[in-house]
């Protein structure tokens, strides 16, 4: 079985491969922003700050003017947003937060370290030169590359454009997808079941997922289990859709049309990954537009978009970052059995002592959703591997599976 079975590291830069990146870009404000994909490089048009400018309310001062137990006179006052004159000699200047640091002054020394006299300030701390002076260009150099193409902008980003000046943004067009359903069995929520039939989850699930990928859903529909009606339905969502994707449809099934239309009217160039859950995944094309094919079952539908089907799309929208990282946690958990394919267990983090363990759900089931509900992530365990308890084990937590 193994030998028919794709792997998942070929099956993922098969994929990543056959991935065309979105050539179209727009504009958008810099408010409506969030979650787009940089279109561009940002280089920095000025430094950030523009000038040296002070990070406490205090005094600033020449450290030189400065003798212990002595009062140094005050001789301005700089509120933030103005712009001071040149500091006296053996003065100091009152000075606030994100005020501009004057002339002659390389020092700043916080109010909670000075006693106000009607000599002027008598300084109870040491003073060395550059303290709490926030340098020009301490944040962006002028010319230099703030923000790279492919860059997912989240809330940080946003006010890092914000403070060049940034106000519109070019950004990815969003990839456009088509979730097509399969199965005489599915029922849309809010409608009463008949007999052998069920909700249609990954519809929503799907739905859920792609928004938080930043793609755009152009077509949702739920297929009969026929021949004609599959392929009518592919090379409709094709002529809309920058990627179709189906769940279901693509196992052994003499009712599992995806798979057949895809060999008959398209290609099919992957069938069947060493996954666990969801070993019957599909990619091919049809009429020129990729298809990814899920399995039909609901907690397989999840590991394999967030294993393959994140990948290539974080690949088609030019993202920098394409592979999640993951990190090592120890086991709580164990596996006596080796298996021919890679298991993604939804799982979560745990505090034993003191220390971070992943455990596991106790029903791995393909078909057992809840168990995502439950999980904060996926821990893999390795093909032809068993697992004892205190095993280090990479771990990915849904939001960066998902990021």
């Amino acid at each position: 079985m193994a030998a028919n079975l794709t792997p998942v590291e070929e099956a993922i830069e098969h994929l990543l491969n056959k991935a065309p990146v979105i050539a179209e870009s727009e504009r958008l404000p810099l408010t409506e922003s969030l979650g787009r994909i940089l279109a561009q490089d940002y280089q920095v048009p000025a430094d950030v700050p523009p000038a040296d400018n002070s990070a406490v309310d205090g005094y600033a001062l020449r450290a030189e003017d400065y003798s212990p137990g002595l009062p140094l006179p005050v001789s301005d006052r700089i509120p933030a947003g103005s712009a001071p004159s040149p500091l006296k000699p053996g003065t100091a200047a009152r000075i606030f937060t994100g005020s501009e640091v004057p002339d002659g002054a390389d020092t700043v020394i916080m109010q909670e370290r000075v006693d106000v006299t009607d000599d002027g300030i008598v300084i109870n701390a040491e003073v060395k030169t550059d303290q709490n002076i926030r340098r020009r260009g301490q944040d962006l150099a002028e010319g230099s590359l703030a923000l790279a193409k492919g860059t997912k902008i989240r809330a940080q980003e946003m006010g890092l454009l914000a403070s060049m000046g940034v106000a519109d943004v070019a950004v990815m067009k969003k990839l456009r997808v088509a979730i097509l359903s399969t199965g005489d069995e599915l029922v849309d929520p809010g409608t009463p079941l008949g007999p052998g039939q069920i909700y249609n989850t990954n519809r929503f699930t799907l739905l859920g997922l792609l928004a938080d990928a930043g793609c755009d859903v152009v077509l949702c529909e739920t297929l009969r289990d026929t021949r004609s009606v599959t392929r009518d339905t592919l090379e409709r969502a094709a002529a809309q859709a920058d990627l179709i994707i189906t769940s279901g449809g693509v196992s052994v099934g003499e009712e599992d049309h995806v798979r057949a239309v895809l060999e008959e009217s398209g290609e099919l160039s992957l069938w069947r990954m060493a996954i666990k859950p969801g070993k019957p995944l599909a990619f091919g094309s049809i009429k020129g537009t990729p298809v990814l094919g899920l399995p039909g079952n609901p907690a397989a539908v999840l590991v394999t978009f967030l294993v393959v089907g994140m990948p290539y799309i974080r690949t088609c929208q030019g993202r920098m970052q394409v592979h999640p990282v993951g990190q090592q946690v120890p086991a709580a958990f164990s596996v006596a059995s080796a298996s021919v394919r890679r298991e993604f267990v939804r799982a979560r983090i745990e505090s034993v002592n003191g220390n971070a363990w992943v455990s596991a759900y106790p029903n791995q089931s393909s078909g057992v959703l809840s168990s995502a509900c439950w999980a904060g992530g996926l821990a893999v365990v390795p093909e032809h591997a068993t697992v004892a308890e205190g095993d280090l084990l990479i771990y990915y937590p849904f939001t960066e599976l998902l990021s």
